[in-house]
């Protein structure tokens, strides 16, 4: 059997009888492969306990460990009594740690943050190096896999940022959201989330072993590199929900070295030989430090995924627009010639396709020619045309604007709205005249000739858009494919995926614009 099909049985073994912990136990697999550990953030009475007993199952003869941590908790009963016999006979300090944490594959420690000084500082090397000293010997543990649990996050102060951080893997574990899964718990006469189960083909200890060598020989595809550097980037300024305010998300080195192993890890149970971008999405997971922040970092991660597609869809935009631009210029002029219409003559032309506005601003507005040109004469009868000011997305300092006929503004930065209408070369804004900037007295004319106007290059935009949707389905697909997302993972990437289908498909219509106005 191969690896990918191995880990889905798994984790289709784990899941049985369980309600909405996919999440929770695809991870905290993943992460035990991983050698790391995990924290489940929650409220009681949300299943934490289980997961470990259950990932206990994943692996043959795993020994399991499980403390409800308090305030009055002593090393002794996390790692073992000290040995009394040892002490009299042989004066060595030694615990007996049969049984207890250094001595377990699988460790459950609920309210961790009340663990005392004397565990946490065991814990540390325990979590990140699987070593206890133990007397004069250091002792190599078994452990796969330490989750801890709480229903709060570590108090500031107390010196846990250490123990936090060690914590690779953070999981905020909830009650049943979906109103039918619930009934079927309650319905379910099964007590099976409180049972182990059976596992038909556990991890032996010799596998995981020959797995570790394995995910240390996985390599990185560049493009992951890339992905990580924007995520990086994009937590130093996370807007909280609660404030508004942009904070940065501290990441160490250290976490990010993990991350990659992880990531490592994830491609290796898909049976890759290297990271690919379709193993990024779940290290949303690793990012955050305050739950407040998880929407903005998952929703960093998948803008992150779809980069490059949001990129070749703002350039294929760009390009549609100043085509529809060039097109619609030369229309507008041709039809100027035919009617014997003068009424732009003497006006300056900037970028073959603007007018400039005097005395507006700071001096740096622009109208677009057609809407200018196809403004007809004001009469008092006449109701002003909506306008819209905006910046322009190509020069932050020019100012831009244009007759609003109920197009798509979800692109640009709207400054106002305003009224609109033309006597002559002036462009009335909310009934304040402004011209517009004309050649001076003793400077010749400029020709009104559409041939002045280039054509735009012949693109196949149909054929490219095409294209785009093609690939973005695809990498949408194998997104999906992954085997560590749950059903709302899917939910949020496929209206990633959707939103970007929506805005080419809006495309169409200047493309359309295109072809009308060349024929």
């Amino acid at each position: 059997m191969i690896i990918r099909e191995r880990f889905a049985q798994l984790l289709q073994e784990l899941n049985k009888g369980v309600y909405e912990k996919e999440t929770e136990l695809s991870l905290s697999l993943l992460t035990a492969i991983a050698g790391e550990n995990v924290l489940l953030l929650g409220p009681p009475g949300v299943a934490k306990s289980m997961i470990a007993r259950r990932l206990k199952c994943a692996f043959q003869d795993a020994k399991g460990f499980e403390y409800l941590m308090s305030r009055f908790s002593t090393p002794d009963e996390i790692f073992g009594p000290v040995s009394i016999s040892l002490l009299k006979e042989q004066d060595r300090y030694e615990r007996n740690v049969r049984g207890y944490l250094p001595d377990s594959d699988v460790v459950f420690l609920d309210e961790i943050w009340k663990a005392g000084p004397a565990i946490q500082n065991s814990l540390l090397t325990v979590m990140n190096e699987k070593l206890f000293r133990n007397g004069d010997r250091e002792l190599h543990l078994p452990l796969k896999l330490l989750i801890g649990a709480s229903n709060e996050l570590p108090t500031e102060g107390e010196g846990l940022e250490a123990l936090w951080d060690r914590f690779l893997v953070r999981i905020v574990s909830t009650c049943i959201q979906d109103e039918q899964t619930f009934y079927e718990m309650l319905l379910d006469s099964r007590n099976q989330q409180a049972a182990l189960v059976h596992v038909s083909s556990p991890i032996t200890n010799k596998e995981y072993e020959e797995w570790q060598q394995e995910i240390d020989k996985v390599g990185c595809a560049p493009e992951v590199l890339q992905i990580l550097t924007l995520i990086r980037k994009g937590l130093h300024a996370i807007e909280v929900p609660e404030t508004n305010l942009n904070h940065d998300v501290y990441v160490s080195d250290r976490r990010w070295k993990k991350i990659l192993h992880l990531l490592k890890t994830s491609a290796f149970i898909h049976g890759r030989d290297k990271v690919e971008v379709v193993d990024l999405y779940p290290c949303w997971h690793c990012l955050w430090s305050d739950p407040v922040e998880q929407d903005k970092i998952r929703e960093l991660v998948m803008k992150s995924l779809f980069a490059q597609f949001i990129t070749r869809q703002e350039k294929l935009r760009e390009a549609i627009v100043e085509d529809l631009k060039l097109v619609s210029v030369r229309y507008c002029l041709e039809h100027a010639a035919r009617t014997n219409d003068h009424r732009n003559d003497g006006i300056v032309r900037y970028d073959s396709c603007y007018y400039h506005l005097l005395n507006h601003g700071v001096g740096n507005t622009f109208i677009f020619l057609v809407d200018f040109h196809n403004m007809r004469e004001y009469r008092r009868q006449d109701t002003p045309l909506q306008g819209i000011i905006y910046k322009d997305p190509q020069q932050s300092k020019r100012t831009i604007i244009r007759v609003y006929n109920g197009q798509d503004l979800s692109d640009i930065e709207v400054l106002d709205k305003v009224s609109l209408y033309r006597i002559n070369k002036n462009l009335y804004i909310n009934g304040v005249p402004y011209p517009m900037e004309e050649v001076a007295f003793n400077e010749p004319i400029p020709s009104m000739d559409p041939k002045s106007i280039k054509r735009p290059a012949f693109h196949d935009y149909e054929k490219e858009v095409e294209q785009f949707i093609q690939d973005l389905s695809v990498f949408t697909f194998s997104l999906k494919d992954n085997l560590l997302l749950s059903d709302m993972d899917k939910k949020h990437l496929e209206i990633e995926s959707q939103a970007l289908r929506k805005k080419t498909a809006h495309l169409r219509v200047d493309i359309e614009k295109i072809r009308f106005t060349e024929e």
